[in-house]
């Protein structure tokens, strides 16, 4: 223990050994000791030295230090000694004051080389994945460390390792949810290292749910208001979305781009921008144009956008982008994340038209972004990103354009606003050649591919100066570049007018017309200038090709044919093309080439638009053949152009009629629509109407029948207070309702005489057919009891005749004293003497035989009606009795037919059985006879039916 002591710097006795004998020393006892301690102890000793002497360390203890990671894994504290001790000598981040100046370039050589020992036995990567999956805090955050560095010095060769060991990426990402945060974090720095420009490893980790653990743990952290974690976490979703289209699509379909909406929700106070929070903001800007990048696949970017409007993260960049108090950076990646978002996609680009910056009164936001882009005191970077946005507005978008040109023309100049139009014009012939040139591209981006817009922009005028006639836009701008201005200028102006003029043949006659435009462009281009005015000449010859090349040949003087003669006679046609390759050569052009966004260095090098390269390539090679072109090639070729205008004419008169075909189309199915909504409607209504007719209807006859009651109770009361002329007439009508009665109850009584007759002979012969069999008996014992159910009814009716009888009999005696009354009333009514007493006791008298008059003739027709229902009933049940008769005697005789049948059928089986037999016993066959076999079977029956007791 004193070696031990003289290690860790305790007091010795003797000369002190050097560092490598040292180290030397604590490897033998590594490699040698049989006690885990002493092993301990040796590790933890190198690990104090490993940064000091890390070469020596190096050299001398990785193979030992790897040896005790395979055999010593159940110690923790061993395996984190030597875990820790290899991280100090692999690892380049090393402290300033222990790290030499010049000895940088040394050091990191130092940690490859240790890293391609370390990984040359592929067996050590899957053990430092093993030991990674350790819980054990002392092993696995140094295991965590140790394989970042790895990856850090040798990042291709480690990852494929990992790639090929089974579950390696799967190990790794259990890092994101363990619950220590040192862990987590640095195992996000790990998985930033692994899935450095690894497509393979990226797509892994996005499958194992990384985004959703890592959107999680920047939500945890407070979003862009986070630490470096959330840094960490933004840099690690970059790696694993940039370039990767397939991870990007995972990250759509996965509804995370609605999760990033809250990251950009900043207050409006000015105060809170830490560096972090400015940090952490970029990257995610950075992130969100990741997805929408232009050099993503079309459909990929197209998708994310229409997403990110429609979770509202759209709307949300524009609040920062019309917010106060944003830092400049900020509002710089801002501005160039909308421009993206909004790129090539209508519904974002109508949207982005329609915000207001919030000011008094409100101006649109392009205005505000054109007035910075125009104002050379903003910042050149904040300049550009305006610029950007602008052109990312108006690409593929032939609305926007025609808004802006719009705000050029005459008819649609509003005085007392600023418009996009005239602080384009403002900047296009302002002293600052940087706004020159923005302008210009901007104005370019305005008629890009839009013959309509082209010619509508020749009808611009200028006001010079006052006094001056005013002069079309495209004149002012020959006439700037005329003037000498400077190369920023002129590049900017040239561009403008190449774009203007290419595929716009009244655009070129407008040019052409000037006399001036033509001897100036071949004066600059016949002339041998610097290197700095080649970039002009080049566009000069630019535009005098495109003149050439889109002349429609109505001006005499400079038709095709003699502007090839005067490049012939003052250029030379191998000078032209010469000059005209200096553009493309341009080093300046190339970098325009490459991406949209316009990135330049400093505002010197800011003289190329990446739209314009693309014309330019596509214009250089036909106008140098266009040039060497003869006039006879010319004449076909413009037959040819001819007869293509035409095709092209009658295509688009036939997509012009399709198109209004389509409109009517659909505004006949929008019509059909609302007539068949409208037809629903009224067959609903008229459903409603009939159920309520329906049921006006059952009212109108409930009404009707209650007021047909009410009528007849009101002439019934009104017959009630009819006196003296009226007694007579009813007296008569009881006499003639009285005889009625009498002659009904007469054919009553013969109708009843006639039953019981027939009844009777039903008795009889049904008494007579008893005897027959036990089926028909029971039948017919059903009907005699049912007859004498009859004649009780009969004699019931019959008792109900006389009461009946009786009662005539007593309206009779009624009716003769009301005759009486009668005749006697008669004379005291025609006395006039008569007094009042009297006739009004008369007339009591009468109303109440009347009433019981009455009341008697009901019960005698509610008695009538009674026996003609007892009559019907009888008849009926007579009817069925005689069918009932008709039908047993049927039965009757076909069960006598069924009968004889069988017994035919037996006495034939008797005969064959015998005849059977008889042969039988010829043949010598024993048979037994009938009576054997029915006592045997008796005997069986018996022998059974003793069992059956006995059980």
């Amino acid at each position: 223990m004193n070696f031990l002591r003289g290690v860790m710097g305790g007091p010795s006795a003797g000369p002190q050994p050097s560092g490598a004998d040292t180290i030397q020393k604590l490897c033998d006892r590594v490699a040698s000791s049989t006690l885990l301690d002493d092993r301990r102890d040796a590790v933890r000793a190198l690990k104090s030295l490993s940064k000091k002497y890390r070469l020596e360390v190096g050299i001398q203890a990785m193979e030992h230090l790897i040896h005790v990671l395979q055999t010593d894994r159940s110690d923790s504290e061993i395996i984190g000694y030597a875990l820790d001790t290899l991280y100090n000598v692999i690892s380049n981040d090393l402290e300033e004051e222990e790290q030499e100046e010049n000895s940088a370039k040394q050091v990191d050589d130092l940690g490859s080389q240790f890293t391609e020992i370390f990984i040359k036995q592929q067996e050590n990567i899957t053990l430092l994945l093993t030991l990674v999956e350790e819980f054990d805090f002392h092993v696995r955050w140094p295991g965590v460390k140790l394989l970042t560095s790895l990856l850090k010095q040798q990042g291709p060769q480690v990852q494929q390792i990992i790639l090929v060991s089974p579950m390696g990426v799967s190990r790794l990402m259990d890092l994101l949810a363990d619950s220590r945060e040192v862990i987590r974090n640095d195992g996000v720095l790990l998985l930033q290292q692994l899935t450095k420009s690894n497509a393979a490893i990226q797509k892994i980790v996005a499958f194992e749910n990384a985004f959703e653990r890592l959107l999680d743990i920047i939500t945890e952290e407070g979003n862009s208001d986070g630490g470096i974690v959330v840094e960490d976490c933004l840099l690690l979703l970059q790696n694993l979305l940039k370039n990767n289209n397939s991870n990007q699509n995972f990250f759509k379909e996965g509804s995370y781009i609605q999760r990033m909406k809250p990251w950009f929700e900043v207050g409006d106070d000015n105060c809170g921008w830490s560096a972090q929070k400015v940090t952490n903001l970029h990257l995610m800007l950075q992130l969100v144009r990741v997805l929408v990048s232009p050099t993503n696949p079309p459909g990929a970017t197209s998708s994310c956008q229409k997403a990110m409007f429609h979770c509202a993260l759209l709307q949300q960049l524009c609040t920062i982008l019309m917010a106060t108090g944003v830092p400049a950076d900020i509002l710089t990646e801002t501005i160039n994340t909308v421009s993206e978002v909004i790129r090539g996609c209508q519904t974002n680009q109508d949207y982005f038209a329609s915000v207001n910056a919030p000011s008094n009164p409100p101006r649109p936001a392009i205005v505000v972004l054109l007035m910075s882009m125009v104002n050379e005191r903003q910042p050149f970077v904040l300049r550009c990103a305006v610029l950007y946005c602008f052109q990312c507005f108006l690409y593929k978008n032939q609305k926007g354009q025609g808004e802006i040109v719009s705000t050029l023309l005459p008819s649609t100049i509003d005085g007392n606003s600023v418009s996009a139009g005239q602080l384009l014009c403002g900047g296009l012939f302002s002293t600052d050649s940087l706004s020159n040139w923005c302008a210009a591209v901007a104005l370019a981006h305005a008629l890009q591919e839009n013959a309509t817009l082209k010619e509508q922009l020749l009808r611009v005028q200028l006001a010079t100066s006052i006094g001056n006639p005013p002069v079309s836009l495209l004149q002012q701008c020959t006439n700037i570049l005329s003037q000498g201005s400077k190369v920023q200028t002129r590049v900017g102006l040239l561009m403008l007018l190449c774009t203007w003029l290419s595929n716009c043949s009244i655009a070129v006659t407008h040019f052409l017309h000037n006399p001036a435009n033509v001897p100036f462009l071949t004066g600059q281009i016949a002339e041998n200038l610097g290197e700095e005015e080649q970039l002009v000449q080049g566009l000069c010859a630019l535009l005098l090709g495109i003149s050439i090349y889109y002349n429609d040949n109505s001006l005499e003087n400079y038709r095709k044919e003699k502007l090839k003669q005067l490049i012939e006679k003052r250029i030379g046609r191998e000078n032209f093309i010469e000059k005209l390759g200096f553009i493309s050569k341009h080093e300046l052009y190339s970098r325009a080439a490459q991406k949209p966004q316009p990135s330049f260095s400093s505002p010197d090098h800011m003289m190329f638009d990446h739209e314009f390269t693309k014309l330019v390539k596509e214009l250089e090679g036909v106008i140098s053949k266009a040039i060497y072109k003869s006039s006879e090639e010319d004449k076909k070729e413009e037959e040819v152009k001819k007869t293509l205008e035409q095709h092209d004419n009658i295509v688009t008169h036939y997509k012009k009629v399709i198109r209004e075909q389509d409109q009517e189309l659909e505004e006949l199915k929008q019509r059909v629509n609302t007539l068949t909504s409208q037809n629903e409607q009224l067959q609903a209504t008229v459903t409603q109407q009939v159920s309520q007719i329906q049921q006006h209807k059952d009212q109108y006859n409930l009404l009707k029948v209650q007021l047909g009651k009410d009528t007849q109770h009101h002439n019934s009361h009104g017959d009630t207070f009819q006196m003296n002329g009226i007694q007579t007439e009813e007296v008569s009508k009881l006499k003639e309702e009285l005889e009625e009665w009498k002659n009904k109850h007469e054919l009553l009584q013969g109708q009843l005489k006639e039953k019981d007759s027939v009844i009777e002979k039903l008795n009889s012969s049904q008494l007579e057919m008893g005897t027959t069999e036990q089926s028909s008996q029971t039948s017919k014992f059903g009907g005699l009891e049912h007859n004498n159910e009859l004649m009780k009814e009969l004699e019931m009716l019959k008792s109900q005749i006389q009461l009946q009888s009786v009662e005539i009999s007593k309206l009779q005696m009624e009716n003769q004293k009301l005759q009486v009354m009668n005749t006697t009333a008669d004379p005291m009514l025609g006395d006039s003497g008569a007094t009042a007493a009297t006739s009004s006791e008369l007339e009591g008298r009468l109303e109440q035989e009347i009433k019981e008059l009455k009341s008697e003739v009901k019960a005698l027709s509610e008695e009538k009606e009674s026996l003609k229902q007892h009559l019907d009933s009888s008849s009926s049940t007579v009817a069925i009795l005689q069918d009932e008769k008709s039908k047993l005697q049927r039965e009757v005789a076909e069960s006598k037919k069924e009968q004889d049948d069988l017994l035919v059928l037996l006495a034939d089986q008797d005969q064959k059985i015998s005849a059977l037999k008889i042969k039988l016993k010829d043949l010598g066959v024993p048979v037994e006879d009938e009576d054997d076999t029915e006592s045997g079977d008796q005997g069986d029956e018996d022998e059974d039916g003793d069992e059956e007791e006995q059980d």
